[in-house]
Order: C-alpha cells, then structure tokens, then sequence
C-alpha cells in the first residue's frame, strides 16, 4: 500500500517537473532552421513558432582585416546588401552601379534578376535596359573573380558610404531640440533629423572618458575636460539600455583593432590565410585545367573541321572520277561506231567504183546514150569522191576520239591517285599538345594528357602570403582608381538626372561629394572642435 502510494506520487511530481517546450526559429541571410526550447520563467507569446533573425550587431572599421572566415563574410555581406537595398543606408547612384556589378558577379546569376534601389532608379530618365548596359560593362571586369573576392570587394566600397553600420536613435538634448544619436564603429555622432549623413558633433571612441545613464537621461563626458559634458534624453529606458550596450560593444571592439591580436584570432587569422592560398592553388589549379580543356576541344575542333574536309574533298574526288570514268566509256563507245561508219563508207566506195568500171566497160555504142552514160560517168566520179572524202572525214574524227579516249583514261588515272592522296592525309594528322578523346567515328588520334600534382610547400605559403600583401598595397592604388571611375560613371549619368525628384539625402550627399566631405573626413573635422557644432 505504501509503495503504491510511493509510486503514485513520484509519478506526479514527475508530471509537474517535465517543462514545457515551444518551436523556434532562426533567419539568417539565406537559411532558416527550427527547434524546440525549454520555458524558463520568461513569458512566451502564444504564437509559434517564434521567430529570431540572426544578424551582425557591430560592424568592422575594415571588412577585409576583421573578417576573416568566409561564412563571416558571405552573411554580413548579404546583410549590408539588403539594407541598401532597403535604403537603410543611403548609396549614391555610382556606386550602386558599381555594387550591383559585383553582386552579379558574387550570384554569378542573369542580369534580369538584378536589383537597384528605388530611390536611384526613380532619380534618373533610365530605362531598366540602360542600367544592365552599364552594370554588364562594369560586370566585363570583374570576369574570373571568385565569389567571396567579389563580396570583399563589395564590402569595401559600402563600408565607406556615410550610413554604413550606424545605429539611429531619436533624442532631445537640455533645450529639448529633436536630434539623432548615431552609434558605430568610430564612435557617437549627433545629428539633425532631416540629415543622417553629415553629423552635427562627433565624439570619437579614444576622446570619450566616460558614458552612463540614469532612467532617461544619458550622459556623455569626453576625455578633454575642456569641453562641455554632453546629456540627453531618450524616449524609453530601453532605448538607454539598448545605446548602453551598442557603445560598451563598439569601444571594446575599437580598443582591440588598435592593440596586438590575441593568439586566439592570430591562430584564426593564419588559418583564413592558409586556406585563402589553398583556395587560390585550387583556382590556378582549375583555370589551368579549364584553360588545357578549352585548348583540347579547340584541337578536337579543328580536327573534325579538317575531317569534314578532307571527306569533302574525297567526295569530290569520287565525283570527278565516276564523271571521268562515264566519259571515258562514251568517248570509246563512239569511237567504236565512228570506226563501223568509217568501215561501211569505205565499202560503199568500192562499191560505186566497180560500178563505174561496168558502166565504163558497157557504155552504149550511140552518141545520146554515149552522153548519158558519160552523165552517169561523171555522176558516179562525184559520188565516187565524195565518198572518198566522207571516209577521209570519218577516219580523221575516229583518229581523234581515239586521242580524247586516251586524255580520259589518264585523267581517271590523275583522280585515282589525287584520291589515294587525300586518304593516306586523313590516316594521321599530327598534334601539338594535349586532347581529350574524339567520337569513335573519326581518326584515331594520340594525345597525351600533361600529369598534375600539387604540394603545399613552404615556399609556396611564403610566395602567396607575400602576393597577398602586396595585394593590400595595390588595393590603396586601385581605391584612387576606383573613385576615379565612380567619377566618370557619376558624370556620364548626370544628364539623365531629374532634379525634381532628388530627396534630401541626394541633396545633402552632393554638397558633401562637392566640398570633397567624406565620411572619414567628416568625423575627424567635428571631432576637432565638437562644442562649436552643437545648438
């Protein structure tokens, strides 16, 4: 009894212990996945399942030295994709020309699925088609590019647009003006709410001594104690805690990028570098390969077109021969009946002589039948010779086809051996380098195929890892030329602009570009003198 009731009560107690589950889901850029999770003693809304995006909450000062594995890449690179696409960070219609053409070449995808964002492509008298004319002529250049090297390149020019990873948060300051806050990697800016591209006031990572906040009121104090300390309210103490944590993260980060890496991200570092070259052997790896094939199928190519050719020119060959041989035939066929002709009128003329030897032998003894028998006489001598010339005719044209059967049967015998010719041609051809293998159809012929190996060598990781930072110093080079081309393209689309559609950030990026203002720049002019700035 006692036991029973044991049992029924740890089985209970087991009951009221098991917790309950929920589904949840994670987004990221271009996967998702579900699983269940535990209720701790948070309250779960009721619908599931419950969805949680996975993104980047603290962008890189420089993408290419902070991001170093691929995947790292790849999802914060589709990340700051969709905001420009978004237009949560402004772009200006060069460089998005310039960012779409790498985006094509990272997707490796038709330029029909290409997209711009609304607010350039509402800017300019452009067609579709005249934006694809002028992506697919940047896209021309970046042929041979790998993906994730296209993606490093796209990185790089959004990581210098003036919105590129700063955070908006509405505040008011002491008077109670409406101003922006933006948090990023190189540090707080105050803004006015009609422009989030050029700041009001910077205060840069290394000048501020101290952030703290108390319920609403945030306070700022640089490490200059010279100037003012700078308070402001925000709308919730959330919204506080949540700017709290944004400059506690970007400090630390800003502070690390400036000391000696740990071991930790050296160790990491050397790993994405030794696979960058592995990835890089690889890829010489392939070209050459694709490079031998296209040089084989070119060769295959150019075997069949002779083999097509040369089968023509036996065809022909034939053709002639067949047509010589019918000749030939006809020309000895005649002969034979000019010969029988020739035969018969010789007859004839024997004939008509004897008769003129028996009119001749009986001519009639008077004089009239003497006339007429000379009449017949002379008729007969006529006819007598003209027989005689005819049989001449006809032994001359005989002696002459027999000449022209003989021109036939050399010129069969000249075919005969152009089409022996021909077929001990096709029999071998000879090749320079390496093929693949031909239909089973056509000539055999012996290519061989070059052996490849490949040995990660010392040497070779001291080569690559010397390529790769003389890459980094070419990249300073080609950044001056790359602004020299955003320039261009920028001028040659200008004429096509609608000024009347021009937004506010349009406006406010063009004065900055004609005042030479970067976003670089920018910050460190109002870092300079910050209270000069502020209301």
């Amino acid at each position: 009894m006692a036991g029973a009731i044991a049992s029924r009560m740890s089985f209970s107690s087991l009951k009221r212990k098991q917790p309950k589950t929920f589904t949840v889901r994670i987004a990221t850029m271009d996967a998702e996945m579900e699983f269940s999770c535990e209720v701790l003693d948070h309250d779960v809304p009721t619908e599931e399942p419950k969805t949680f995006h996975f993104l980047a909450k603290f962008y890189p000062e420089n993408a290419e030295e902070e991001l170093v594995q691929e995947i790292t890449q790849h999802l914060f690179f589709l990340q700051v994709k969709k905001q420009i696409l978004d237009e949560k960070i402004f772009c200006p219609p060069e460089a998005s020309v310039l960012l779409a053409s790498y985006a094509v070449q990272a997707k490796q995808c038709d330029l029909v699925s290409v997209s711009h964002p609304s607010q350039v492509i509402n800017l300019y008298q452009m067609t579709p088609e005249m934006w694809e004319e002028r992506i697919t002529a940047w896209y021309a250049e970046h042929r041979g590019r790998a993906r994730d090297e296209a993606e490093m390149e796209y990185l790089k020019i959004a990581q210098d647009l003036e919105m590129y990873g700063v955070n908006y948060f509405a505040i008011r300051n002491k008077k109670g003006t409406e101003l922006l806050l933006g948090v990023d990697a190189l540090g707080l800016h105050i803004y006015d709410p009609d422009n989030r591209l050029t700041p009001k006031i910077s205060f840069p990572w290394n000048e501020i001594r101290n952030i703290s906040y108390s319920d609403k009121e945030f306070t700022i104090k640089p490490l200059d104690k010279k100037i003012d300390v700078f308070k402001f309210n925000s709308s919730k103490l959330r919204v506080n805690k949540l700017i709290l944590q944004l400059c506690i993260g970007n400090h630390d980060l800003f502070m690390r990028r400036r000391k000696a890496d740990s071991l930790e991200v050296q160790q990491m570092k050397a790993q994405a570098r030794e696979e960058k070259a592995r990835k890089q052997m690889e890829r010489q790896r392939l070209a050459r390969e694709k490079q031998m094939r296209e040089e084989a199928e070119r060769t295959r190519d150019e075997l069949e077109r002779r083999l097509m050719q040369l089968k023509e020119e036996a065809t022909m060959a034939n053709e002639a021969l067949m047509r010589s041989e019918e000749t030939a035939d006809l020309l000895a066929e005649k002969a034979q009946i000019t010969e029988e002709e020739a035969k018969l009128l010789a007859q004839k003329a024997a004939e008509a002589e004897q008769e003129m030897q028996r009119i001749k032998a009986t001519a009639i003894r008077t004089e009239e039948e003497k006339r007429l028998m000379e009449q017949k006489v002379l008729e007969a001598e006529m006819l007598a010779l003209k027989m005689a010339e005819e049989s001449e005719r006809r032994a001359k044209e005989a002696d002459q086809l027999k000449q022209d059967l003989q021109e036939a049967r050399e010129s069969e015998r000249r075919a005969k051996q152009k089409l022996l010719e021909i077929t001990s041609k096709s029999s071998y051809t000879p090749m320079n380098s390496s093929t693949t293998a031909l239909p089973t159809d056509l000539p055999s012929f012996n290519l061989i195929s070059e052996s490849l190996s490949f040995d990660f060598k010392d040497t070779d990781m001291k080569r690559l890892s010397m390529e790769i930072e003389k890459e980094k110093v070419e990249y300073m080079e080609k950044s001056k030329h790359l602004q020299e081309q955003l320039n261009e393209l920028k001028t040659e689309i200008e004429a096509l602009k609608l000024k009347e559609r021009e937004t506010a950030l349009d406006i406010l990026h063009n004065e900055n570009s004609s005042r030479g203002n970067s976003k670089h720049n920018t910050i460190k002019k109002v870092s300079e003198g910050p209270s000069l700035y502020f209301p």
